[in-house]
């Protein structure tokens, strides 16, 4: 199933306590339907002194969350849903709803 979310698209998380903040997709985990988004759903974690980490103390970090609650952004700033179109040379694009530009680079080709 194509995923309208994709790796440094600009989303706005649509539920959830970050309701509103838009930030960059960092990280798309397909296996679990969820995205990692730079600066929303950040959380403190105590870590102890390590060989990797010789200081120790407290890390911020964004912690994943489900796909379901972001949207892309389209240009004038608000969520919008997606639409997969398909070429005449067989390559795919998403769309958005509200405006009708097109996100990001084109898909690859179909067969």
């Amino acid at each position: 199933m194509p995923r309208h979310i994709r790796k440094g698209d600009n989303v706005i998380v649509t539920a959830g306590s970050d309701k509103g903040r838009q930030g960059k997709v960092l990280r798309v985990i397909p296996d679990k339907d969820q995205v990692v988004i730079e600066g929303v759903n950040v959380h403190k974690r105590h870590v102890r002194p390590s060989q990797q980490n010789q200081q120790g103390g407290v890390v911020e970090r964004e912690l994943p969350m489900h796909i379901s609650n972001v949207s892309p952004v389209d240009k004038n700033g608000k969520p919008t849903r997606v639409r997969f179109v398909r070429k005449d040379d067989g390559s795919k694009t998403r769309i958005a709803a509200t405006t009708g530009e097109q996100l990001g680079p084109e898909l690859k080709k179909a067969r």
